[in-house]
């Protein structure tokens, strides 16, 4: 999934007519305030975040996931399905995701004792593969894209 972002201009002149607007109804905000609601209108929590993806528009998309993304997979071998909440690229090829569950993921296979888990921390790959592996083998966190 790959998001092309206006133009930093573009989104600075955004935030102008954003605060143009609102003066008009009686609403004055400071440029920074609408810098930070044009950020949030493009789903990003800053305007930092959204001034950064503006300024690479022609990248080409490393890994096949966002923040934000619906995703399902598997979690020590449970299904889930749920959301990405942060994600951050690191060295050798990794990326450092959170996610969190629609519906706690039961991380023991022990009959008689449970352990859920709502939001998890991992490292994949960019096919949403993670190099930590359990005793048998499987990885800790697959992502189905």
């Amino acid at each position: 999934m790959t998001t092309i972002y206006p133009s930093i201009d573009e989104l600075k002149a955004q935030a102008r007519r954003l605060r143009q607007a609102m003066a008009e109804r009686g609403n004055d905000i400071a440029h920074s305030a609408a810098l930070e609601l044009v950020a949030r209108q493009h789903g990003l929590r800053d305007w930092n975040t959204l001034s950064a993806l503006a300024a690479k528009p022609n990248d080409a998309p490393r890994v096949s996931f966002a923040v934000g993304s619906a995703v399902r997979g598997r979690y020590l071998n449970q299904p889930f399905t749920g959301k990405i909440l942060a994600l951050s690229e690191q060295s050798g090829g990794l990326h450092k995701v959170t996610i969190h569950f629609d519906e706690p993921v039961d991380v023991v296979t022990f009959e008689s004792f449970s352990a859920f888990r709502r939001r998890i921390n991992a490292q994949i790959d960019a096919d949403g593969i993670s190099p930590r592996k359990t005793s048998d083998g499987v990885p800790h966190l697959v992502l189905d894209i």
